[in-house]
């Protein structure tokens, strides 16, 4: 089959490779789209490799399972899904509570295997996958279902973390509409009353947030935190979800976020947020708001993601390249060009 491969430090080939073979518990997926995430050009531009040998990138699959493990129950040959990237151990405290996204057999790191980041991912033909990662998609089309394993699954967990913020009257702040920002966007609007404005670099991206139901766009810049206070009678919003992650973005979080408010970080720009132990007050951190990092989510929210993919209520903007194309699509990628999310078709 073909794979595309990183094989060094910024090297990446398409290249010719056995079809995984699956063991009892496994399901053989021949794919039918993946997405291009950040993550994937982080790992590229690494300037080590995360294992020895050659690693076929991606963690956004869709595909119909090609062969099932013989240890396999519940599941056919044809059936159409995608990939739950957490391939946590399911038996530990946190994954029987729930909260697989941080199995504790990851330890403190708490990042459990994922496809395209330590096993084989599925910018390939096909993939060897656990069974128990499958999620059945119905007739939703590949290209759509596969970005929901993380720019939907991501986004609905970092928005379910700050639910309890999110009442009517609310505002919430949506920093970065790239993949995963369009995305959440369009949860906020289907799931919660809150009012959305979306923040980016670019008019282009605040166009398409208002595609997906932002009530509002502001450019980044000097004075934006300034214009998040005054469209919030001077108090902040109730949640800001930055998919950025740069000093410039978490900074702006700390300046708009409003007391007993929600700082979510999902984006990995390295940004330290100028968050101090000192009394609240002007610019700075104000009382009672919490901040967290968010990784991935649980298959709870794939779930839900899934079903509101199904029902109509968001849709990723797609750009689709073929698996050949893939040094281009993380070009584009890594210029700020992509609409939406880059989707790999083999």
């Amino acid at each position: 089959m073909k794979a595309l491969q990183l094989t060094g430090p910024g090297a990446l080939e398409l290249r010719e490779v056995p079809v995984p073979e699956i063991g009892p518990a496994d399901l053989l997926l021949r794919v039918g789209a993946a997405g291009i995430c950040h993550s994937d050009l982080y790992v590229l531009q690494l300037p080590f490799q995360l294992r020895p040998d050659p690693l076929t990138l991606g963690h956004e699959i869709a595909g119909t399972i090609e062969a099932v493990g013989g240890a396999v129950d519940g599941r056919t040959v044809g059936e159409r899904g995608l990939v739950y990237l957490c391939w946590s151990c399911g038996t530990c405290r946190e994954c029987v509570s729930g909260n697989e996204n941080v199995c504790l057999a990851a330890g403190r790191v708490a990042m459990p295997p994922c496809p395209g980041l330590g096993p084989d991912g599925g910018m390939a033909e096909y993939i060897r996958i656990p069974a128990s990662s499958f999620v059945p998609i119905g007739d939703l089309e590949f290209a759509q279902a596969a970005p929901l394993a993380d720019a939907a699954l991501s986004s609905y967990h970092a928005i379910e973390g700050a639910r309890p913020q999110l009442q009517p009257g609310s505002t919430a702040v949506v920093i970065g509409v790239g993949g995963l920002g369009h995305v959440a966007v369009q949860i906020l609007t289907a799931t919660t009353a809150a009012r959305v404005i979306a923040v980016d670099i670019a008019a282009a991206k605040l166009e398409l947030a208002a595609r997906c139901g932002a009530a509002e766009g502001l450019l980044c810049e000097s004075g934006t935190a300034q214009a998040i206070l005054d469209r919030t009678g001077g108090r902040g919003a109730e949640a800001v979800f930055d998919f950025v992650g740069t000093d410039q973005t978490a900074n702006l979080a700390v300046a708009s976020v409003a007391p007993n408010g929600a700082y979510r970080m999902v984006g990995l720009g390295g940004g330290a947020p100028e968050i101090t132990a000192g009394p609240a007050g002007g610019p700075g951190w104000p009382w009672g708001a919490s901040v967290r990092k968010s990784y991935g989510g649980t298959k709870s929210d794939l779930l839900n993601s899934v079903a509101l993919a199904r029902s109509g209520r968001i849709r990723v903007e797609v750009e689709r390249f073929d698996l050949a194309d893939g040094r281009t699509a993380l070009d584009r990628l890594d210029q700020g060009l992509i609409q939406g999310r880059a989707v790999l078709i083999p």
